[in-house]
């Protein structure tokens, strides 16, 4: 498998092991389904064709079977093919009613163009370290809002120096940071989406090497513009720097850095605030048991560990107007036994949809090293339909999501409501406007800025 099919959005899974997907089953989800379906049906299909047998009506059956696990739902629990039949009949007439790629979104007070999305992925080009965007990320992010996207979320932005993923990571821990956003988001509103910020504290996984200063994978000294690191426990991550443990003091010094970031955010011109509690960074660090061993009202069962992101989401939630969509992205298995799983993600989005948040970005992994990850099209998507049918709150669908009809699929399916595309976007930052010409929309319908009508597909 090529570095391209094992790094996905802010998080790299490139040494992980990926084991035989047969052998891998999500709870719920149509994946585990599909890999029990018996190939003696497409053997013995396979076999009829060979010898020239005419399709019976058996047949075709066994086909709607075996292709059913290709959606999010599992026939496996009905008893007969008619009562499938109707079960499918009633999805596709409900697919007809679910709202389509390019259908508005209104969260709030903003409505967003359409359902695909920008997912916050880093760049690390804060050359001279002091957090600030550049020029580059005003064409990174302003050419993709061109490109018709609806939501643009600007990557990892960290709420303290100390909570950087890399030297070179953004930044808006400080007012002196504000003016050098300002270009940027209004450039991506001129373009018609809607700018959104991820703001993160990467706790034990801070002071990281990058492309521009050396040490990939590892801590970055000290003498080399290094830091020490912070998180809930004293448990490093991988080969990483062995974190300090935090003190509750400074937990809520942390919750009110979360909220100051949020504040100035919006003084930017950002319409939309996610909280980063994924990918093993500071508050998915407080989330699962394998790195939160605290006996304080900050660690033990799931609501102590959850603790800390509550207080982040009513303080974000508290320090922008009412009308600003909050989104929290978040892992929702880490991959490894003992530690966080779809069943808390799903408790915790309950609770998350009471204090204000509008949207869960359901993502999984980053937690653990060395742990084994299914990664193939759409193998996140059923956490993040799980999560919208259990949880009842809007969610966006991530993981190798890189073609129009796959991306298509997922919402008329009802697994999502947007969809967030990651790699392929940046190959092709006019991705919603391929899309749109390979779904068979009407150029007139979709996102054209008036200067690149005559270009239009």
């Amino acid at each position: 498998m090529s570095d391209d099919d094992l790094t996905h959005e802010n998080f790299d899974f490139r040494g992980f092991d990926v084991p035989d997907l047969k052998a891998v089953t999500l709870a719920s989800s149509s994946d585990g389904e599909q890999s029990k379906q018996p190939k003696t049906k497409h053997e013995d299909a396979s076999r009829n064709r060979r010898h020239g047998k005419k399709k019976s009506k058996s047949d075709a059956r066994s086909k709607k079977r075996a292709g059913a696990g290709k959606t999010s739902e599992s026939f496996d629990d009905y008893e007969d093919y008619e009562e499938r039949e109707a079960v499918s009949k009633a999805d596709k007439k409900a697919s007809k009613d679910r709202p389509g790629l390019f259908a508005p979104m209104t969260l709030r007070e903003v409505t967003v163009r359409n359902r695909i999305w920008l997912p916050p992925m880093c760049t690390y080009s804060s050359f001279a370290c002091d957090g600030r965007p550049t020029p580059f990320h005003y064409q990174h992010y302003v050419s993709r809002a061109f490109g018709g996207f609806g939501m643009v979320i600007v990557e990892s932005t960290a709420v303290a120096p100390e909570g950087r993923i890399t030297p070179c990571d953004l930044g808006l821990w400080e007012d002196g940071q504000i003016d050098a956003w300002r270009w940027i988001v209004d450039g991506i509103r001129e373009a018609g989406a809607v700018p959104a910020i991820q703001l993160n504290h990467a706790g034990r996984k801070a002071s990281t090497g990058c492309f521009a200063v050396g040490y990939d994978g590892q801590s970055v000294p000290e003498e080399a513009g290094g830091w020490p690191t912070m998180a809930p426990s004293e448990i490093a991550f991988g080969g990483l720097r062995t974190p300090r443990a935090l003190s509750v003091d400074e937990i809520h010094g942390l919750v009110g850095a979360f909220a100051a970031a949020a504040g100035r955010a919006v003084a930017a011109g950002f319409q939309a605030i996610q909280i980063h509690a994924a990918h093993g960074y500071l508050i998915s660090q407080f989330l699962d048991p394998l790195s939160n061993e605290r006996d304080d009202e900050y660690g033990g069962d799931l609501t102590g560990r959850s603790r800390f992101l509550v207080e982040v989401v009513d303080a974000v939630r508290g320090a922008v107007p009412e009308g600003v969509p909050v989104l929290v992205r978040i892992s929702a298995t880490d991959w490894a036994a003992g530690g966080w799983d779809l069943d808390q993600t799903i408790a915790l989005s309950k609770v998350l949809k009471e204090h204000g948040v509008d949207v869960m970005d359901v993502s999984t992994g980053g937690i653990m090293s060395g742990v084994s990850i299914p990664v193939k099209p759409n193998y996140q998507v059923p956490f993040a339909e799980q999560v919208k049918s259990k949880a009842d709150i809007p969610v966006t669908a991530v993981g190798l999501i890189t073609k129009p009809k796959q991306a298509a699929k997922i919402l008329a399916r009802g697994e999502a409501d947007a969809v967030e595309i990651g790699r392929a976007a940046l190959r092709d930052p006019y991705w919603p406007l391929r899309a749109a010409n390979k779904l068979g929309i009407p150029s007139t319908e979709v996102p054209y800025a008036p200067q690149y009508v005559a270009g239009a597909y």
